[in-house]
């Protein structure tokens, strides 16, 4: 039987700060950046099984969403609902299906489905995987951003694929850049880049290593008819953990300790993101 989304919001755990034995707790925000609450999430946090979502009232995007994924309890797949909900705890904070409909923007997965494959049940596995599946989990992504292998979902799939093959635990932090000049597109406005950082315990210490992606070529033909997508429409960079901090107001606390791109104690320059034209380029 397919599994559906619970609708008893109150056993929802959410993010684990010990999940990777350290101290890494949710990330805060900076001073003005705006966080929706509603009557089941007065905190801010939207709490779901195994990651949680902060939401920006204005833009009825989410902010960020921080996820827990464990390698060693991982299933290779299980049933569940592929149908997309709005959450019921924020109503009036999130983009529901009419900004999806009839053109070329995927419900792109901040948290994805085939990280929360993972649980000490199938059970358990199923309803976290149903989870992904609200609206507050999503963002406006270009198809053909979202689907490529060579890009987006190729960078995702590799963070899966090493986490579960060596049987790791991850932290997954993902989230758009929100800068006031993207584009409006049905009331929405739709971010032209995405950022992902990744904490990965191995058996001695803490890797952290930050991502940003820009979907802004693409976005330039929405809503109108495009002879083919542009080569090179989007890029893909690593950065540091600091850089995403300072395009997104979220702020990531001890993780900047893990980075290998933290500029040297008392060094002030942060260094240049740099383009990966492969996955061999990530520098951990």
């Amino acid at each position: 039987m397919t599994a559906l989304v619970d609708p008893n919001y109150a056993d929802r755990r959410g993010f684990d700060g010990e999940f990777l034995g350290a101290d890494l707790p949710l990330p805060g925000l900076a001073d003005g950046v705006a966080v929706a609450v509603g009557p089941g999430a007065t905190d801010g946090i939207l709490r779901y099984h195994h990651f949680s979502v902060v939401m920006n009232p204005a833009r009825r995007l989410a902010i960020f969403s921080a996820a827990n994924v464990d390698g060693r309890r991982r299933f290779s797949e299980v049933r569940h609902a592929d149908r997309w909900i709005v959450d019921p705890r924020m109503p009036d904070a999130q983009s529901g299906n009419g900004l999806y409909t009839a053109n070329d923007l995927d419900r792109g997965h901040l948290t994805r489905r085939a990280d929360m494959l993972w649980g000490d049940t199938a059970g358990e596995a199923s309803a976290a995987v149903a989870d992904t599946f609200h609206y507050t989990n999503c963002a406006p992504q270009h198809r053909d951003f979202n689907q490529n292998d060579t890009t987006w979902q190729g960078l995702e799939d590799y963070i899966l694929v090493t986490v579960g093959d060596h049987r790791l635990r991850a932290n997954v932090y993902t989230g758009p850049i929100l800068d006031p000049d993207d584009p409006p597109y049905r009331g929405v406005l739709i971010p032209r880049a995405f950022w992902k950082v990744v904490a990965v315990a191995t058996a001695d210490r803490v890797h952290a290593t930050a991502y940003l992606i820009e979907q802004t070529d693409l976005l330039d033909a929405l809503g109108r008819a495009a002879e083919e997508p542009p080569l090179g429409a989007f890029r893909t960079y690593q950065t540091s953990v600091r850089h995403i901090e300072s395009r997104t107001g979220v702020r990531f606390g001890p993780l900047h300790s893990y980075d290998p791109l933290e500029p040297p104690q008392g060094d002030a320059e942060e260094p240049t993101p740099f383009e990966l034209h492969g996955l061999h380029d990530i520098k951990l």
